[in-house]
C-alpha cells in the first residue's frame, strides 16, 4: 500500500488541502494521475486526521483494504489526541503501524510548524500554509506528492 500523508496541527487546513487534491470531501476512492505514470493511481481518500475521527491505525488499515486500492491519502495530526492518547497515538506511531503492515509512506506534508519528530526522504514543511492561498499549498502538495 502507498501512503500519502499530509500532518499539521489543527487548523493548519489539512482537511481543505485534501479536498483540493482529490475532490473528496470526506472519504472517496478516487483516480489520481502521477507524472511519471501512464495509469491513473486508484487511491482511497480520507479527510479529517485519523486522531479527530477517533480512528485507529489497524481500523484504517481495515477502511483502505475495504476499498481495494493500491494507495491512500490521509491526514495526521502530530501529536496523540489529548484525550486518548493511547488510543489514538502521534503521527510517528501511526506511521511505523503502517510500515509495520507492509505499507510505504511515498511522501509527507507538514503543514504549519509541527512535524511531531516524523522524518522521511520526501518530507516538505508548508509552514505558510494556514495562511497561503489554499489552492496555491494544494499546488505545492501536488508537486511534492508527484500528481499531475
Amino acid at each position: 500500500m502507498q501512503a500519502y500523508v499530509v500532518i499539521g496541527n489543527p487548523n493548519t487546513r489539512k482537511s481543505s488541502v485534501l479536498r483540493c487534491l482529490t475532490g473528496c470531501f470526506n472519504r472517496s476512492v478516487r483516480d489520481i494521475q502521477l507524472l511519471n505514470a501512464t495509469a491513473p493511481l486508484r487511491i482511497y481518500a480520507r479527510v479529517g486526521s485519523l486522531q479527530e475521527s477517533r480512528t485507529t491505525a489497524e481500523d484504517f488499515q481495515a477502511e483502505v483494504a475495504r476499498k481495494r486500492c493500491g494507495a491512500a491519502v490521509f491526514c495526521l495530526w502530530p501529536s496523540a489526541h489529548p484525550l486518548e492518547p493511547a488510543l489514538y497515538p502521534d503521527a510517528q506511531t501511526y506511521l511505523d503501524a503502517f510500515k509495520v503492515a507492509g505499507w510505504k509512506v511515498e511522501a509527507v506534508a507538514v503543514l504549519g510548524q509541527n512535524a511531531g519528530g516524523v522524518k522521511h526522504p520526501r518530507q516538505r514543511q508548508f509552514p505558510q500554509a494556514s495562511t497561503d492561498p489554499i489552492n496555491l499549498t494544494a499546488q505545492q502538495v501536488r508537486t511534492l506528492f508527484g500528481w499531475a
